[in-house]
């Protein structure tokens, strides 16, 4: 079960630091787990540690079996050289091994060279293996005899074991840091080293977390470090907040409850416009520009977008929904990009964006097959959500996405006609090719796919995660995951194309509010968009019809938009609903202000407290 020599894992924590589940979640995935329970029973009086116990078998689904090796702790390593290529184990934990390790019952023995018997088991086992162990590093030194001996061997099993494992995660708190593996790039090495890859459906390889294009003078952040794949090539969970989780795994399912923009921002914002010091009627149809801004800020005054990510998903589709595209075509844009060149990386280097080029898995023939499997469509979708959490860490504003990928337009309408009940001819562009001529040959093929794919698929369930395995493929499931990591982190996301449009399709039917942090700046002319959009909502900004690729719309109307955000941020109040206010202020400056009177003598006004007075009579007053 080992991918790209994956196949052992040593979870370190402290006392409840989340550890043990954390090392469940890493084997979730795993239909049959065997259970290596190392501690021994205990003294039956300890409620304590029965329960703790308790605790730990109420977690294990009923699938999983149980193996102990508490009465002998050499049998450990017996047990891990035995397992068979196709079973996954976790041992829980080492900790309690070194314990009966060092239980004089076992006395004499060879501790050192049983602890290497165990590392070499692990480094020669076949199986899919996690192990959990305490560490002991950070803890002061005990002050007896029996608990420096545990420290001093369980920190040696602990060297040993990481030693032998092919990745080593520390737990603090129940968040996990990756100290070796795949997850981190060895200290020391070039920027351009080469890092594991993640495989799509037909083996072709998928980069973890690509590399942004500095094309301009925005900051270029580092990558966050990938993670570990599995033996079926998707990626092991890392914790969010953002996110439901089951143990510490990413849950990426209907229903879940993303953040709204401002509610009030937005209003307030378009009735400052009506107040403004402008010549005209104001910004037209770019009035609702404002106030998408000022909701997703959740401000009445919003700011120009000065952080902003450009997104480019590549991944293309076999079979009838290519027809027309040169093969290897897409490859060589994304290339392009890369590097720097091409309409879309020039636009964005003027437009003063970052470019992010993002490797998707090649979807299959939708006519003849699922594009992608369930796991793989898991593995996107939370791929997609982390590209997001990298763009909000790196304090990017607003992300626009744009795909380069062969038979996208295909793939999108056909998420369009199992969402939103299209006919796939209606919405399936006019093919072009290089030179600038109508392939109508080509054409029909799309459709001919879209149809019969539509109707393989027809007794499938249309939910947003099965139309994405039977339909959408890689890219679609990666934008898709995008939208909804956007959402949970508040960015905006600028579509721009069918493959953007689709994705906020789907999106709607995982988080409807995902819906509301898309903007559209162009159709671009391109029936697939128009419909999606009148489905979502969004009411395109302006009607360019460039035909530079997805996204080139978007970066072009860039420069424009932030022009008008910066324009309606500053432009003062109009004078005349100013005039009004000041000359009340003048009004009242002219105005003595009322001053009663001093009284002529002492009476009901005065402070001053009356002298003693003796009247005529001679009795005191």
């Amino acid at each position: 079960m080992s991918v790209d020599g994956w196949n052992t894992v040593l979870v370190l924590g402290g006392i409840r630091s989340g550890k043990s589940e954390f090392a469940e979640s890493l084997v979730g995935d795993a239909p049959v787990v065997r259970y290596v329970a190392t501690s021994p029973e205990g003294d039956p009086q300890d409620t304590e540690w029965a329960a703790r116990l308790a605790a730990h078998r109420a977690r294990r689904p009923g699938s999983w079996t149980t193996e102990e090796t508490a009465s002998d702790p050499r049998r450990l390593a017996d047990v891990l050289a035995a397992a068979e290529p196709n079973e996954t184990l976790l041992v829980d934990d080492l900790g309690g091994w070194v314990a009966v390790l060092l239980d004089p019952a076992h006395q004499p023995s060879d501790d050192t060279g049983t602890i290497a018997e165990l590392a070499e088991a692990i480094r020669h086992c076949t199986a899919r293996v996690v192990l959990v162990s305490p560490e002991v590093g950070l803890s002061l030194v005990p002050t007896t005899p029996v608990g420096r001996a545990f420290t001093d061997a369980l920190g040696a099993t602990n060297r040993a074991v990481a030693d032998a494992c092919d990745g080593v995660v520390l737990v603090i708190a129940g968040q996990p840091t990756w100290l070796k593996g795949a997850t981190v790039r060895p200290a020391g090495a070039a920027a351009g080293a080469e890092t594991p890859r993640v495989a799509g459906a037909n083996g072709a390889a998928v980069a973890p977390m690509p590399d942004l294009v500095d094309l301009s003078d925005v900051a270029n952040p580092t990558p966050p470090p990938p993670m570990p794949p599995t033996e079926n090539g998707t990626a092991w969970s890392t914790p969010t907040m953002a996110l439901p989780m089951v143990s510490t795994g990413l849950v990426i399912q209907p229903g879940m409850e993303l953040p709204m923009p401002d509610e009030y921002a937005g209003p307030q914002a378009i009735e400052r416009l009506a107040t403004l010091d402008v010549p005209g009627a104001g910004l037209g149809v770019l009035t609702q520009l404002v106030g998408f801004a000022a909701a997703t800020q959740g401000t009445p005054t919003p700011a120009a977008w000065t952080s902003v990510r450009v997104l480019l998903i590549n991944g293309d589709h076999a079979g009838g929904a290519s027809a027309g595209n040169r093969p290897g075509e897409s490859a060589r844009r994304a290339g392009q990009a890369r590097a720097g060149r091409g309409a879309l990386a020039r636009l964005a280097a003027e437009a003063g964006a970052g470019l992010q080029v993002v490797d998707a898995p090649s979807a299959a023939a939708m006519e003849d097959e699922p594009a992608l499997t369930g796991e793989q469509v898991e593995s996107a979708l939370r791929y997609g959500w982390q590209l997001a959490e990298q763009a909000a860490e790196a304090g990017v504003q607003l992300l626009v996405l744009a795909a380069s990928g062969a038979g996208t337009e295909a793939a999108a309408a056909a998420v369009l006609a199992a969402t939103a009940g299209a006919e796939p001819a209606a919405v399936l562009g006019r093919v072009v090719t290089d030179t600038g001529e109508i392939d109508d040959a080509a054409w029909m093929r799309r459709c001919a796919a879209v149809r019969d794919a539509m109707h393989r698929s027809r007794l499938s369930s249309r939910a947003a995660k099965d139309v994405l395995a039977e339909l959408g493929g890689g890219d679609l499931a990666i934008a898709t995951g995008v939208l909804l990591g956007a959402t949970a982190r508040r960015i905006p996301v600028m579509l721009d194309g069918p493959v953007g449009l689709a994705a906020g399709l789907v999106s709607r039917d995982l988080a409807g509010q995902a819906r509301h942090w898309c903007l559209l700046a162009d159709h671009g002319g391109d029936p697939a968009v128009k419909l999606a959009a009148d489905v979502l909502g969004l009411t395109p900004l302006l009607d360019l019809r460039l035909g530079l690729g997805e996204g080139a719309n978007a970066l072009v109307a860039l420069p424009m938009l932030r022009s008008v955000l910066a324009l309606a941020a500053a432009l003062p109040t109009h004078p005349s609903l100013t005039a009004g206010d000041e000359a009340d202020e003048d009004v009242e400056e002219a105005e003595p202000e009322f001053a009663e009177p001093e009284p002529a003598g002492p009476g009901p006004t005065s402070t001053e407290p009356d002298e003693e007075r003796v009247d005529p009579s001679g009795r005191a007053g």
